[in-house]
């Protein structure tokens, strides 16, 4: 029986599988810590800050993009024209996150529910090229700390359907602590 437990390399060095193996994990976990590491620097050059009316064009545009890149149909939703009226004003907030070139690559909306212990999460849309960086959990987690400053116990949030079109949302929120308590509609106890 032949047991093959490596090869020679090109200047006749017998390498060994197990030699080999640790090489490969050791350029793994590199590619990995790199990987982090710029993922680092990227959400250090990002910032969120309070929506500005000088970036709704951009921010409807982005939305409109990261809807048409999951496949739906884009559609304007009314309550982009006017933020302010739409959030702010009836006690809400709405954050934009935006990259070093001063361009709106994500955001998030609170939408207050009078009389109520919860508020919703609206609008967490990430620009398609910068997803699985950490913008949506970093924009998620703005949303909730300023409904916990305000006194809000829980936050709900409605997901679309089919699920199939909506495949992203279904899997952030339930990852972010999110429950499913009813159709198309997941809470969160903060």
């Amino acid at each position: 029986r032949i047991r093959w437990e490596g090869w020679w390399d090109k200047k006749d060095n017998f390498v060994t599988l197990e030699f080999y193996y640790k090489i490969m994990t050791m350029v793994d976990n590199f590619q990995f810590e790199m990987k982090k590491l710029r993922k680092c620097r990227f959400l250090a050059s990002m910032k969120i800050i309070t929506f500005e009316e000088k970036y709704r064009d951009d921010l409807i545009f982005m939305i409109l993009e990261a809807k048409d890149a999951l496949g739906r149909v884009p559609g304007l939703n009314e309550d982009l024209l006017d933020i302010q009226k739409s959030y702010m004003d009836k006690g809400g907030m709405f954050w934009i996150a935006i990259d070093e070139n001063d361009r709106v690559i994500g955001s998030v909306g609170v939408r207050m529910i009078d009389n109520s212990n919860e508020c919703y999460i609206h609008r967490l849309f990430v620009k398609c090229n910068q997803k699985h960086n950490g913008i949506g959990t970093k924009l998620l987690t703005t949303a909730e700390e300023y409904v916990k400053k305000n006194g809000k116990d829980a936050t709900l949030v409605h997901l679309g359907k089919p699920k199939e079109q909506w495949f992203e949302s279904w899997k952030f929120y339930p990852k972010n602590g999110y429950v499913e308590i009813e159709d198309s509609i997941m809470r969160k106890e903060l």
